[in-house]
């Protein structure tokens, strides 16, 4: 569950949009020194988008617990010293493809768990090497999932917690999507033979198209031999007539 919301603000909170008359409320966003690292929390602030304002020396972020729907593209590239993102507890069903861009080099830990993730962009990921939490969302379970995973670093122990709501075979439904691998995954044989499938079809659809442009010009060519018949070639004989008619019309 998320972290219980403040109870002590220190006098340096900054109200959320619409919430400024509540200077000292516990809903609000505030900045403090946590482990002596610069750290901004907007936990339990009741927003739908990401703040603006935040100090650009802020090495730790939290936003969990709020009602954010979607990480837009450089939602916090103007955070260059970034080293822990909390988003977790929110309703995100959408990451931009460069929704961290700019926290390739900083950023240590990201944690999107119990969102509505269903499927992400393995862009929004390139060049991170922070530790992801993935848990806790309604994943569609597909080789796209499946290979993002691979690729990425995961948070210790959250790994279990990656599991298929949704996929095309009902039987990976409720399954850990780590430890559905080889023919018991979504890439596996029967996702291979779904791939042949479509390949024989579209090679049969082509073979087929080629004997129909066969066939129509077969027909076309006959349609009009017949509407224009072709002269028979000359006997050898109505040769030799000829010739000779010509002989005796000289003499």
């Amino acid at each position: 569950p998320p972290p219980p919301p403040p109870t002590h603000p220190s006098r340096h909170t900054l109200c959320c949009p619409g919430s400024c008359f509540l200077v000292f409320s516990a809903t609000c966003c505030y900045r403090a020194e946590e482990d002596g690292e610069p750290t901004f929390r907007c936990s339990y602030a009741g927003l739908g988008a990401i703040p603006e304002g935040i100090p650009n020396d802020t090495r730790k972020l939290f936003l969990d617990a709020n009602q954010l729907g979607e990480v837009p593209a450089g939602a916090f590239e103007h955070l260059p010293v970034l080293s822990e993102l909390d988003l977790s507890h929110n309703a995100i069903a959408r990451l931009s493809g460069a929704a961290f861009r700019g926290l390739e080099g900083s950023l240590r830990l990201l944690d999107l768990s119990a969102n509505l993730l269903a499927a992400v962009p393995a862009e929004a990921f390139s060049g991170l090497r922070a530790a992801t939490n993935l848990s806790a969302n309604p994943w569609r379970c597909d080789c796209a999932l499946q290979r993002l995973l691979r690729g990425m670093k995961l948070a210790e122990g959250t790994g279990a917690g990656i599991v298929c709501a949704t996929a095309d075979r009902p039987e990976l439904v409720g399954r850990q999507v780590l430890g559905l691998e080889g023919e018991a995954g979504p890439c596996g044989a029967r996702q291979g033979r779904r791939g042949t499938d479509a390949a024989l079809l579209v090679t049969v659809g082509g073979w087929l198209a080629l004997v129909g442009v066969s066939l129509a010009r077969y027909v076309r060519r006959n349609h009009e031999e017949v509407r224009w018949p072709r002269c028979p070639p000359p006997q050898a004989g109505s040769e030799e007539s000829s010739t000779l008619s010509t002989a005796l019309t000289a003499l």
